[in-house]
C-alpha cells in the first residue's frame, strides 16, 4: 500500500523546483490569492522556523514579526498556489526546528549569517 502511495505521489503531482532552505534561512514566499474573480501576488518574508513532512505532505512553517506581534504561516511545498520560493539569508542554528525562537526578543532574537 506504501508503494502505491509513493507512485501516486511521484507520477500525478507536479514538481516545482524551488531552492534548499533549511531551519534558520530568512525566505520570501510569494504565493497566488483568489479575491473573488482577481487573483493578485502576494509575499510573505520571514525566518524559517521548521520542515516537517515527505513527499506531497511536506510543509514548512515561517515566522515574521508584524509590529510587536509575531505571525506564523504553514506552507505546504505542493501548495498549487505557491510561485516561487526566494532564499534571503541563510542562518546559523543547531537545531532543525527552532520553536524556542518564538520566545526570543530584542537582540536575543537575532540569528548567525552563514557566509559563504
Amino acid at each position: 500500500m506504501e508503494e502505491l502511495l509513493k507512485f501516486v505521489e511521484n507520477e500525478f503531482i507536479p514538481k516545482k523546483d524551488f531552492p534548499k532552505f533549511s531551519a534558520g534561512d530568512t525566505i520570501t514566499v510569494y504565493y497566488e490569492i483568489k479575491e473573488g474573480e482577481k487573483t493578485r501576488t502576494q509575499f510573505f518574508k520571514g525566518v524559517v522556523i521548521q520542515r516537517r513532512g515527505t513527499g506531497a505532505t511536506e510543509t514548512f512553517t515561517i515566522r515574521k514579526m508584524s509590529g510587536t506581534v509575531g505571525v506564523e504561516r504553514i506552507f505546504p511545498i505542493n501548495m498549487p498556489a505557491l510561485q516561487k520560493i526566494e532564499v534571503n539569508k541563510k542562518g546559523k542554528v543547531r537545531r532543525s526546528r527552532i520553536f524556542y525562537f518564538r520566545g526570543l526578543t530584542g537582540k536575543k532574537a537575532r540569528i548567525k549569517e552563514v557566509r559563504s
